[in-house]
């Protein structure tokens, strides 16, 4: 793609960046077929191809972004399905990330979307508040039919996505160290993070009970909660460059072998450090090696050679958008699930989004219902007993629109190796 930034503009490093990936852009088409949004709706501009041509304009006007653009931009998923598709390896996640930031920058949206944003990148970050937050939520949950017939789809959706029955707090993945059984063989650090140890806090509890029967102490670090990822996709680049700043203090101190991480959409922010922080003379350094550190669980099982076990469920197994496109590991969790003796089927039209990303089905709700929908259709079609998947945004999704049990990948692995059956299962 032919671009026309001026010199002066190519000055600044974040502007170089993006023409560097603009340029790279051939205008194939072959990511319109991926993307969710297009597939939906059918609009050029909500392609990844379109979405590029807006970006293009607005980084080269060195103006405001208009409501046309935004609203463009603002129904993208960053599920980046286009980049596993992209024959030229444009980084669109790289140029959707500079876009919003630009877009949060200069862009004043209306009063009480301004205000839904701020309240959910202040409390969703932040474990404590978000926990007091879902109590509220839960006792307005029974209001979520007259929001939406209302018209006040965003606050039907919050409400919606509430769960039922609320989360029991679990002692094990509180803050602290877990020593490793029998010999050790390393020691790790695990995210603790932010919206998964309120809503699901099973999950870091199975993956500590696994990896410290596997021989590894385990260190949790309450210091670090969010990664920063919840803001960076809604262009707050600021907020989530200082929860990356405080979380590689913490790993750095804790002197740990890998970071282990649990919530694929976070593992994609945290491997990404090197990048967001690449100008930063402080951490430039210290982001590229926590990024080097970062591993998804599944990945790091799949290092440590498990032996073959009886999971015995027939499983459907989907996978995030943040771990087959935005991490590349696609094929990893399913060879553990079957090496632990479950069943795994794949889900037809695996490479589409269900609508969660992030805060995408809140401040997007429509769209992602929709999404939810067809993923929910191609996962019943199989009639598993179960959903295996490793994003806590996903379990959250597509646990709304189904009463199939849904479970974290480690939730199972840990059952399969000698730990609890998971309460979901009954």
């Amino acid at each position: 793609m032919q671009t026309s930034f001026t010199a002066e503009q190519l000055e600044n490093p974040r502007i170089s960046e993006a023409n560097t990936i603009l340029r790279k852009c051939v205008h194939c088409g072959f990511c319109t077929a991926t993307c969710p949004t297009y597939v939906l709706l059918g609009d050029e501009l909500d392609s990844p191809r379109g979405r590029i041509y807006l970006i293009k304009n607005m980084l080269e006007s060195g103006e405001p972004a208009t409501k046309e653009t935004v609203k463009h931009i603002d129904r993208c998923l960053s599920c980046l399905s286009c980049m596993t598709t992209c024959p030229s390896g444009v980084n669109y996640m790289h140029l959707v990330d500079e876009a919003r930031a630009h877009v949060e920058e200069t862009y004043k949206r209306p009063l009480f979307e301004r205000l839904l944003r701020n309240v959910l990148a202040y409390v969703m970050p932040r474990p404590g508040f978000f926990r007091l937050s879902l109590i509220g939520a839960k006792l307005a949950s029974p209001l979520a039919p007259v929001a939406k017939a209302m018209g006040a789809t965003r606050i039907g959706a919050l409400l919606s996505l509430v769960p039922s029955p609320m989360p029991t707090p679990e002692p094990v993945g509180q803050p602290g160290t877990y020593p490793a059984e029998n010999k050790r063989k390393g020691r790790v650090a695990l995210l603790m993070g932010c919206v998964q140890s309120v809503l699901d806090p099973g999950i870091n509890a199975a993956t500590i009970r696994l990896l410290t029967r596997l021989g590894f102490e385990v260190v949790v670090s309450g210091e670090e909660a969010c990664c920063g990822s919840l803001t960076h996709h809604m262009g707050k680049e600021q907020d989530a460059l200082a929860r990356a700043r405080r979380s590689i203090d913490q790993w750095i101190k804790a002197d740990v072998d890998a970071v282990i991480i649990t919530a694929s959409g976070c593992g994609t922010t945290i491997k990404d450090y090197g990048h967001m922080l690449r100008l930063d003379p402080a951490y430039a350094e210290k982001a590229k090696a926590i990024s080097a550190k970062a591993k998804d669980v599944t990945e790091f099982l799949l290092a440590q050679n498990l032996p073959e076990a009886q999971g015995g469920l027939t499983l459907a197994y989907h996978s995030a958008c943040s771990m087959q496109h935005g991490q590349k590991l696609k094929v990893e969790p399913q060879k553990l699930l079957r090496r632990a003796g479950f069943t795994v089927m794949d889900v037809p039209e695996g490479h589409l989004c269900c609508g969660s990303a992030g805060t995408y089905n809140i401040l997007q709700p429509e769209i992602a219902t929709k999404l939810r929908d067809r993923k929910v259709a191609n996962i019943e079609q199989l009639k598993p007993q179960a959903i295996a998947t490793g994003n806590i945004g996903c379990i959250t999704q597509i646990a709304s629109g189904t009463g199939i049990p849904i479970l974290h990948t480690a939730e199972l692995l840990d059952w399969a190796y000698g730990g609890p059956k998971p309460a979901k299962l009954g």
